[in-house]
């Protein structure tokens, strides 16, 4: 396996700017590839991995050009926020290429543009791996902020706020540096990389007869100039089950596909596309899964839209103040501490 040496460049905070036709090139470029290599290498020596913030625990890092024309490919918000342009008035949806690739067809469940979640579409048995592909899209009211968004999923007591099956959520291992991560995705060809480790997840029983489940995941969020961001998941393999907790294994669920897409439309305003591919496992049929899947990422917009549109006073509006503060104290020590 590769090491920490493996990462000795230094990579700014901020994505980097003036290259998008270039990063358009790339994004196209690995749409291609899309859905024909591996995520992850089961290889050691094949395997690029950076050190967690636990000594000794290492991260195997994904093939970043498979994983992002993944997403690409199935969400059209999503190829948008990477390859850049599409922000602000007249953006977000209204911007999207809506060109499917060849042979994959969504098939419509549920339209109403009066709703938040104003459209849900679907594909069964996407990849053959059983589960359908699923992908819901909200216009938002209030401020885009990714990292704000992903406390909705990695974060347990807000999550808990809108699913109430989940009993935990844990970032188990998160990276050391994220110079590591941004160096191996392409120095800003997906973005500015934020916030990347290994996750944990468990859930109650269900009161339908589904019993806990566990899934393992590395998880990552992505920021863009125009304020733009993309949180990404995938589910990790069995090979890294070692960095599992410590207790009985339960029956692991399973996400083949995770993303969030947010493009801002306004100075107030976003888009927002969620698709996911979540297998349930054990012998649970798709049908029963499915439109449990569906209301609950429902659920989640409904909970997430007072939180965005609380205005000045809110929760997000204290959160930015402070960011902003934090920036400028940066700002004066990368004046103070330049030879």
């Amino acid at each position: 396996m590769e090491t920490s040496s493996s990462y000795v460049a230094f990579t700014p905070k901020r994505s980097l700017g003036g290259k998008t036709s270039l990063l358009c090139l790339l994004a196209i470029s690995s749409r291609a590839a899309a859905f024909t290599s591996p995520i992850f290498q089961k290889t050691a020596t094949l395997q690029r991995t950076a050190p967690s913030k636990t000594e000794g625990v290492e991260i195997e890092l994904p093939d970043f050009d498979e994983m992002f024309g993944r997403i690409q490919e199935v969400s059209p918000l999503a190829r948008l926020a990477i390859q850049g342009g599409g922000s602000g008035e007249g953006g977000g949806f209204a911007a999207c290429d809506e060109t499917s690739p060849a042979g994959m067809k969504w098939k419509k469940v549920e339209r109403n543009k009066r709703k938040l979640v104003h459209q849900i579409d679907k594909i069964d048995n996407f990849q053959n791996l059983g589960p359908p592909l699923m992908r819901w899209r909200a216009s938002m009211e209030g401020r885009c902020h990714g990292m704000m968004f992903a406390d909705f999923i990695m974060n347990a007591e807000r999550r808990q706020s809108w699913d109430p099956q989940i009993e935990n959520v844990n970032e188990l291992y998160p990276i050391n540096d994220l110079d590591a991560a941004n160096i191996s995705m392409g120095f800003g060809k997906y973005g500015d990389c934020q916030k990347l480790g290994v996750g944990y997840t468990l859930t109650k029983a269900h009161p339908i007869g589904i019993s806990p489940r566990e899934q393992l995941t590395l998880c990552g969020i992505q920021q863009y100039d125009d304020g733009s961001a993309v949180i990404w998941g995938t589910e990790l393999e069995d090979w890294h089950d070692h960095l599992m907790p410590a207790g009985e294994r339960l029956t692991r669920a399973r996400s083949h596909l995770f993303s969030i897409a947010l493009v801002p439309t306004g100075e107030n305003s976003f888009d927002a596309e969620y698709s996911l591919q979540l297998d349930f496992g054990g012998n649970l049929p798709h049908w029963l899964t499915g439109p449990i899947v569906l209301d609950s990422v429902k659920g989640m917009f409904g909970v997430a839209q007072p939180f965005f549109n609380a205005g000045e006073g809110g929760e997000l509006d204290e959160f930015l103040k402070k960011e902003i503060e934090e920036d400028k104290f940066e700002d004066r020590n990368s004046i103070l501490f330049t030879p």
